[in-house]
């Protein structure tokens, strides 16, 4: 047995994949399957601030795609948004400010559906959350998970349009340092939409820096798309 450490890859199925939105752009990213079987769920997952270095690879993303296939039977679908760059390559277009990003995420959640892919919880990290938040209304998602959101985008109004849409689960996770919305005002915010479940991580941040916090973050995803996996190994064969 050998320790699941930062830079681990588990086994699965790897492919690079197009995403093709409804303005004209190609995106890039990848998606990863379990090596055998039909996956429980599936992970949408929505990136940090591309203008603050956020892309398909910023770590928690990295390593649920490397990790959760195997430990957890998901697929993982990340693609860089528009004008984003990592080393799959560059997404065409550019940068949206949370607004044309809609097409991103219109074209990433048509792509499970054509792929036959089940159960798409759409997984947003800060900026990626209120992509979700602003523009995952409308689509038939199995829920949201919010990864340290900032709600500088997602407006009062927004996000009282989701009691329309009780049957979708929703978790806000607060990083207890966030440089940007801890857990009081989050409570705060998210009451005008009572099924939103805020739950604190104690010395979080918003980078979700450490193996400690990386393994809480992935154990939540896990606890709501797939908890029959739980608790995650910390070791593989």
């Amino acid at each position: 047995m050998s320790e699941i450490l930062s830079s681990t890859e588990l086994p699965a199925i790897r492919r690079e994949v197009e995403l093709h939105t409804a303005d004209g752009l190609v995106l890039v990213g990848e998606l990863a399957l379990p090596e055998t079987g039909t996956p429980a769920g599936t992970i949408v997952f929505l990136h940090p601030l591309p203008t603050a270095g956020g892309y398909m690879d910023s770590h928690i993303i990295r390593k649920a795609a490397n990790r959760l296939p195997a430990l957890a039977n998901l697929a993982v679908l990340r693609f860089n948004f528009r004008g984003a760059s990592s080393p799959r390559g560059t997404s065409e277009g550019s940068f949206g400010h949370g607004v044309e990003e809609r097409f991103d995420l219109d074209a990433a959640l048509r792509f499970v559906r054509e792929n036959g892919l089940p159960t798409p919880w759409v997984v947003g990290w800060s900026f990626g959350t209120e992509v979700a938040l602003n523009h995952a209304l409308e689509h038939d998602v199995a829920g949201l998970i919010l990864l340290a959101p900032p709600l500088h985008r997602t407006t009062a109004e927004t996000l009282a349009k989701w009691n329309d849409r009780t049957e979708i689960p929703i978790l806000a996770l607060i990083p207890e340092h966030d440089d940007y919305l801890q857990a009081p005002e989050a409570r705060e915010r998210f009451s005008a939409v009572p099924h939103v479940e805020v739950v604190e991580v104690e010395e979080g941040k918003h980078l979700w820096v450490g193996e400690k916090q990386t393994y809480r973050v992935l154990t939540e995803i896990v606890k709501r798309i797939n908890p029959t996996a739980l608790p995650l190994p910390t070791e593989f064969p």
